[in-house]
């Protein structure tokens, strides 16, 4: 009875940190400029204006897809949580250009593994805004998720905190 009481108070709950993918600065959703992503249809989590090029796995975890075009990635971390990266806004329509897959579907990478190698500033030369969505899709398994939004990151330091319900 009492641990129930703790659990809904929250004092029991595990926290997991999601490390960040990308090195840059740390902005809400609610900032991107685009809908889906800006009202949290996809998931909840932060966006980041890309400093770097390249895409680096948060956590060990598996791959459970990369699109085609090479611009998005959604992965299945250790710490249980279902992770959409997704490199700039609408840049499926480059069809690839710029973009250097480095993992496979179904492959299980380790923290820090290059995933995706992009070329921001072709991106950005062709029109595309670069920003970044990160994505935590398994929401409802979580009862917060918390973003270091204002902070600059570099590629693996802390991003997103999860706590578990």
């Amino acid at each position: 009875m009492v641990s129930g009481f703790f659990k809904t108070l929250g004092l029991r709950s595990k926290k997991n940190v999601l490390l960040s993918p990308l090195a840059g600065k740390v902005i809400p959703l609610s900032e991107v400029k685009d809908q889906t992503f800006a009202a949290g249809l996809l998931g909840r989590g932060v966006a980041i204006e890309p400093t770097g090029n390249k895409v680096v796995a948060p956590s060990d975890c598996k791959v459970e897809a990369i699109f085609p075009t090479g611009h998005a990635v959604a992965l299945h971390t250790s710490e249980g949580m279902d992770v959409l990266i997704h490199i700039g806004l609408d840049t499926e329509r480059l069809a690839g250009k710029f973009f250097n897959v480095r993992a496979s579907i179904g492959d299980t990478v380790k923290r820090g593994d290059v995933l995706i190698e992009f070329d921001r500033d072709a991106i950005k030369d062709a029109g595309y805004d670069v920003t970044a969505p990160i994505l935590i899709c398994n929401v409802v398994e979580f009862a917060s998720i918390k973003g270091n939004v204002g902070d600059t990151v570099e590629e693996l330091d802390e991003l997103i905190t999860a706590r578990e319900r």
